[in-house]
């Protein structure tokens, strides 16, 4: 088998389990409830779920969206999210190895490291969607996560692809994140004596700088704005919202840290180009 192939099956397969454990940190998480134990149990009936009842989107699937035991219906969420993470994790897969020839040890450290990341942003988006909140396992104490990830892919080899921060850019990131939106909450608080954002979104940007560096800040601040102003807006006038409505900034700083892993030396080009 072409090992282009292989190993793009195997990231896909690897995304759908990772997604299934994230719907169990989205349910629990919230509410300081361990995502280790007890086992996955159906939320109407708390019967067990077998293990050939929890196949990521095929068990959805199979079941016809209803629990075996009690036939309550199961979210599209579930297999939403288990097929999200698929496709994210085969997509930086072949962002990072195109060819035969970028699969080296390097390569394969960064995505699962950078995997690790995407699902990290996956998982808070939709805690912050439904709760307004992101979890502190997600935000400040992935940071030495981070570090720890950028100092052991910086002794893998030569990267190809795509070149992780080295362990300076990513600590000054991870500062620079944290103080730098302190510092604009701070200024908000002073002219308007409100909160414009919340902790959260706080420790959420030093992550993103522990494993993206403080090159990325910006970039991911500037993108978050753009499009949280413009759903903001879409929804002020689709759904009659005042412009004080609460609309969670986690999301779109996730948007933006993603839109820059994958697209900004394009599209940073793009808007050179046309200014």
């Amino acid at each position: 088998m072409d090992p282009l192939i292989y190993f793009s099956s195997f990231a896909f397969f690897f995304g759908l389990c990772i997604g299934s454990f994230l719907n169990v940190c989205i349910a629990r998480m919230p509410q300081d409830r361990s995502v280790v134990s007890p086992p996955s149990a159906c939320p109407s009936c708390m019967s067990p779920i077998r293990p050939w009842d929890n196949i990521p989107v095929l068990s959805w699937v199979f079941l016809g969206a209803k629990c075996r035991n009690c036939k309550a219906s199961i979210s599209v969420l579930y297999p939403t999210i288990e097929l999200l993470m698929g496709l994210l994790a085969l997509l930086l897969f072949r962002f990072l190895a195109p060819t035969e020839a970028e699969l080296t040890l390097h390569t394969l450290g960064t995505w699962a490291t950078y995997t690790v990341f995407l699902a990290m942003l996956v998982g808070l988006s939709f805690i912050d969607l439904r709760w307004k909140m992101i979890p502190d396992q997600f935000s400040i104490y992935a940071i030495p996560v981070g570090l720890a990830a950028v100092y052991g892919l910086s002794h893998l080899g030569e990267p190809l692809q795509f070149s992780p921060p080295s362990l300076a850019d990513s600590a000054i990131g991870a500062v620079a994140g944290i103080l730098g939106l302190l510092a604009v909450i701070g200024t908000y608080w002073l002219i308007r004596r409100e909160e414009g954002m919340g902790m959260g979104d706080v420790k959420l940007l030093g992550m993103m700088g522990a494993f993206l560096g403080w090159q990325a800040l910006a970039p991911i601040i500037l993108i978050a704005s753009v499009t949280g102003s413009v759903i903001g807006v879409a929804l002020m006038l689709s759904q009659g919202r005042g412009f004080r409505s609460q609309l969670p900034f986690g999301p779109f700083l996730s948007l933006g840290a993603v839109v820059y892993l994958f697209f900004w030396p394009e599209l940073q080009e793009a808007l050179f180009l046309r200014a």
